[in-house]
C-alpha cells in the first residue's frame, strides 16, 4: 500500500514539474525536480564554469606581453570577468545539491570536461582579438538563449554574465579591426587567428542535436530552447559580415549566402578532430590541465586562509 501511494505522489509531483515547464514557469532550487533533470543541469552548469576558469589560461599567458598599457588593463579585466563568471555559476550548480570543491575535483580528475575551444594554443596577440570576437561571440548567442531557460538561478547568472560578454566580445573585434588597419605583418598575424580559430568555434556549439544523448530531455525541459544547428546557423550569420566588413577571409571555400533561406551555408566541420580534443587529445589539453592543477595545488594557502577567517567571523559574531 505504502509503495502505492509513494508512486501516486511522484506521479503526482511529476505532473507539476511537467505543468511548470509546460507553462513557462521557473524552476527553483526548493521544487521538486527529476533526478535526471538535476544530474542534467549539474553537468551543464559545472561544465560551463570549468570552462569560464580554465578560459582564463590562455588570455593569462597574454598579460605581460599586451602591446600597450590600455590593451593589458583590458585583458585584465576580461580575465576578472571570467572569475566572477565561474563563481556566478559555481554558486548557481552549488543550489543543486554539490559543492564547489567536488566540481572542481571532478575537473582536475578528469572526470568533468571544459569547452573544448581553450585546449588550442595563443601564437601571438591577434589571437586574444580571434577569443574575444570569435570564442566570446559564439558564447553570447549560446547564453543569450540560456538566459531564458527553465532553471532559475543558471537563467539570471546568464543574464548577468552577458552584459559583460558583449564588453569581451566588442573589444575582440576592435582587436581585430585594428590589425587589418595596420602593417602587413598585422594583417596576416589577424587572419592567421581567424584561420585556425574560425573552425573551432563552430565546433563549441556541439554536434548536430541527432547525435547529442541529452539533446532531446534538454529541449523538453526548456533548458535548451533552441539546437546546436540554429545557434551555429545565428553564430555564422552575423559573424560573417562583420569579418568582410574589415577584411578578414573565412576559412572556408563553400561558405555563401542563400538567398532562398537567408542564411549562410558551409562547409563540413571536421568532428573527428572534435572528438580527438574533447577525448583529451587536443594541441594544449594536458597543458590546461596541469596549469590548472598547478593553481589549484599553489593556492591552498589561500582557501586555508579564507575559511579560517570565515570560522573567527563566525565565532565572533557568537
Amino acid at each position: 500500500m505504502s509503495q502505492e501511494i509513494a508512486q501516486e505522489e511522484l506521479a503526482r509531483l511529476e505532473a507539476e514539474f511537467d505543468a511548470k515547464i509546460a507553462g513557462g514557469q521557473m524552476i527553483e532550487p526548493k521544487d521538486w525536480m527529476p533526478e535526471r533533470y538535476r544530474k542534467q543541469l549539474l553537468r551543464m552548469m559545472s561544465q560551463h564554469a570549468h570552462s569560464e576558469v580554465v578560459g582564463m589560461l590562455p588570455e593569462g599567458n597574454w598579460l605581460t606581453r599586451a602591446p600597450s598599457l590600455m590593451r593589458k588593463a583590458v585583458l585584465l579585466a576580461k580575465i576578472q570577468d571570467e572569475a566572477g563568471h565561474g563563481l556566478y555559476i559555481y554558486s548557481g550548480a552549488e543550489t543543486l545539491g554539490t559543492n564547489r570543491s567536488e566540481m572542481i575535483d571532478q575537473l582536475l580528475t578528469g572526470k568533468a570536461k571544459y569547452s573544448s575551444i581553450f585546449n588550442y594554443p595563443t601564437l601571438n596577440w591577434a589571437d586574444m582579438g580571434a577569443i574575444g570576437w570569435l570564442v566570446d561571440g559564439a558564447a553570447i548567442v549560446n547564453q543569450t538563449v540560456l538566459a531564458k531557460c527553465s532553471y532559475g538561478p543558471y537563467s539570471r547568472a546568464m543574464i548577468r554574465i552577458c552584459k559583460e560578454e558583449n564588453f569581451h566580445n566588442k573589444q575582440g573585434y576592435q582587436i581585430m579591426a585594428y590589425m587589418m588597419r595596420g602593417t602587413k605583418e598585422q594583417q596576416e598575424m589577424a587572419q592567421d587567428a581567424m584561420n585556425r580559430f574560425w573552425w573551432p568555434s563552430l565546433m563549441m556549439f556541439g554536434p548536430s542535436d541527432k547525435d547529442s544523448p541529452n539533446s532531446g530531455d534538454l529541449m523538453k525541459w526548456k533548458v535548451k530552447l533552441q539546437s546546436n544547428d540554429d545557434l551555429r546557423q545565428r553564430f555564422i550569420d552575423r559573424t560573417v559580415p562583420q569579418a568582410e566588413a574589415i577584411g578578414l577571409t573565412i576559412p572556408d571555400e563553400k561558405l555563401k549566402w542563400n538567398p532562398q533561406t537567408r542564411h549562410y551555408e558551409f562547409g563540413e566541420i571536421n568532428w573527428a578532430e572534435f572528438q580527438q580534443v574533447i577525448s583529451g587529445n587536443g594541441p594544449c589539453n594536458k597543458l590546461r590541465m596541469k596549469q590548472r592543477r598547478d593553481a589549484h595545488e599553489n593556492g591552498a594557502w589561500v582557501r586555508e586562509a579564507a575559511a579560517a577567517y570565515a570560522v573567527k567571523r563566525k565565532s565572533s559574531a557568537a
